[in-house]
């Protein structure tokens, strides 16, 4: 193990100076804090290239990095600048959350943190290291922060953004919820009819010898076909869908199907709001912390998943990047609402382009809001109505062939 001279403080303020021999400069401060020593100053001495080898094989080993999921990216990121806020440096900060969090992958985030900035790294560098959940538009955010002084209010304005952006995507995923059962309630309805009832029915109408109605005879048809033939539907269906994801899995494909979202009935309105909404919330709290406007546009397209919004975005920042404004940009580049463009017009000639992008993100999260409920509304009619002329014709075509039998028994009574 190599060997750490250090300088420190002890509880009476007095300086001591010695060595350790640990694993690595972030447990060689662990083991000064646990005896109670303040470090002031901490270096490696010099020692053969097996034990550096080996030190960085176990720091390595130590400092993987760890996925957080939403919530937890949410609450690291309100506690971080709750604890600075109140006085803390950054590295008491992750020591506080190291030792006092509750979730295990926060606490491993929190110290990987500690070791990193206690190495030398800034925070945004550890950032990238420590968790793949910190994305680029979060780590350039707390870089833009750490140099001007204002990582508290960056902070803030990040949980409020993941915040906004996990609401955002719980009202699509909410509003999904309700015709997917209503769906899967209409196909469970049409298998007990096919599988139970109308081979049921059928059999017992058959052995009254009278001529079935043509509606229960292609009934009937129907139902022998799917109970026969199920296999080769599954199997059709199955090549389909292998088929449609093969071809979106290409980038001909993949930027075919992102430029579809946008166009499909009920859903396309809603997707689109959906990406208006975090594009200007995105954007704005770049702005608003003092990236780059060029910069702040190309982090944006990074960000963003959509490949044919990508592109024009791409074509947005070239625009940018020949001196044109970003209203002029989107204009030129087309395929974002003449609403959005305007507004940003507006910020630009006020020099308030930051705020007029908070206006449109909270114009957009109503509008949002609005399509979600008309999406909502006009699906649960349609799958209701669907369900309604199926059951509609299976009963039909059930009783009309009920009448007739009961006819022809009266007949020959």
């Amino acid at each position: 193990m190599p060997a750490f001279a250090y300088t420190a403080l002890n509880t009476s303020g007095e300086q001591v100076a010695g060595t350790l021999t640990v694993g690595s400069r972030a447990e060689a401060f662990r083991r000064l804090e646990s005896q109670s020593l303040t470090p002031v100053q901490v270096k490696e001495q010099a020692g053969d290239a097996k034990s550096k080898a080996a030190q960085a094989a176990k720091a390595e080993a130590e400092n993987q990095p760890v996925k957080l999921k939403r919530a937890q990216l949410i609450l690291f990121t309100e506690e971080l600048a709750d604890l600075i806020d109140g006085g803390l440096q950054i590295d008491q900060a992750f020591r506080v959350m190291q030792e006092r969090q509750e979730s295990v992958a926060v606490q491993k985030v929190a110290g990987i943190l500690r070791d990193q900035v206690r190495e030398g790294a800034t925070v945004s560098k550890a950032l990238r290291k420590a968790s793949p959940s910190f994305d680029d538009l979060y780590c350039n955010l707390v870089a833009a922060g750490e140099v001007s002084g204002s990582m508290t209010s960056v902070l803030r304005r990040l949980a409020s953004n993941l915040t906004v952006m996990a609401e955002l995507q719980s009202k699509v995923t909410q509003a999904m919820i309700y015709p997917a059962f209503l769906t899967t309630a209409c196909i469970g309805l049409m298998i007990v009819f096919m599988t139970f009832m109308v081979p049921q029915i059928t059999d017992l109408l058959g052995k009254s010898g009278q001529q079935l109605p043509t509606a229960t005879q292609l009934l009937i048809h129907f139902n022998n076909f799917i109970g026969s033939w199920w296999w080769v539907i599954l199997i059709l269906l199955t090549i389909g869908f292998l088929l449609f994801k093969g071809h979106i899995a290409t980038p001909k494909g993949r930027l075919w199907w992102h430029a579809t979202l946008f166009k499909l009935p009920l859903f396309g309105p809603v997707i689109g709001a959906r990406f208006y909404a975090q594009f200007a919330h995105s954007l704005g709290n770049l702005v608003n912390n003092g990236v780059p406007l060029l910069n702040s546009i190309k982090l944006v397209t990074k960000m963003t998943p959509n490949i044919y919004m990508q592109g024009l975005l791409g074509k947005t920042a070239n625009f940018v990047a020949e001196g044109a404004s970003t209203s002029t940009a989107l204009r030129k580049t087309g395929g974002f609402p003449m609403m959005l463009v305007d507004m940003l017009a507006v910020g630009e000639q006020t020099g308030q382009l930051g705020k007029s992008l908070e206006k449109c993100a909270s114009r957009y999260d109503k509008e949002l809001d609005q399509k979600i409920k008309r999406m909502t509304a006009m699906i649960s009619p349609i799958i209701i109505v669907f369900m309604a002329v199926i059951v509609g014709v299976v009963a039909w075509s059930i009783i009309s062939a009920v009448f007739q039998s009961v006819s022809g028994i009266r007949g020959r009574v």
